[in-house]
């Protein structure tokens, strides 16, 4: 009488140590499923701020009527000016403090580049213009340099 007992007694403890492998390989496969999910949206994150910002000045550039590249603060910018109701505007856009940033404003207008509106964040612009009016423009975000090469268009070919 006492064999049958401890027989169920061992397969009891079999089935419970066999439930217990079981769970820990089910929590071994979630937290390395996290782990790897959190990776992907972090990598995706900063390939989406890179491009985003690259896009952004690139989309700036194209809107705008007069492109130059000028020194602001401690870095390069782009200054896309514009006519508007006979006035000049300027609209900077360059990187300080960990952003890219914008700034509207009246041509000679004395700001300082923390002035600026925070766009997205990057941690520097590279910009410059050669006399084939290629325009190179370099986003530094998330430890990465891209690249964007524009060819300008002179005011002569818009109007036509």
């Amino acid at each position: 009488m006492k064999q049958p007992m401890k027989k169920s007694y061992m397969e009891g403890l079999l089935a419970l140590a066999l439930f217990g492998v079981f769970t820990a390989c089910i929590l071994a496969v979630l937290l390395t499923g996290a782990r790897a999910y959190r990776r992907l949206t972090e990598r995706d994150d900063a390939a989406y701020d890179r491009r985003t910002a690259l896009q952004y000045a690139a989309a700036k550039v194209r809107q705008a009527e007069n492109v130059s590249v000028e020194h602001f603060g401690d870095a390069d910018a782009l200054v896309l000016a514009e006519q508007l109701d006979g006035e000049r505007y300027e609209t900077r856009v360059y990187c300080c403090g960990g952003y890219l940033r914008e700034l509207f404003a009246h041509h000679g207008a004395e700001l300082e580049p923390e002035d600026g509106e925070q766009v997205l964040k990057a941690e520097a612009l590279r910009a410059s213009l050669g006399e084939d009016r290629l325009l190179r423009v370099e986003v530094l975000t998330g430890g990465r340099w891209e690249t964007v090469v524009l060819c300008l268009r002179s005011g002569e070919e818009r109007a036509a």
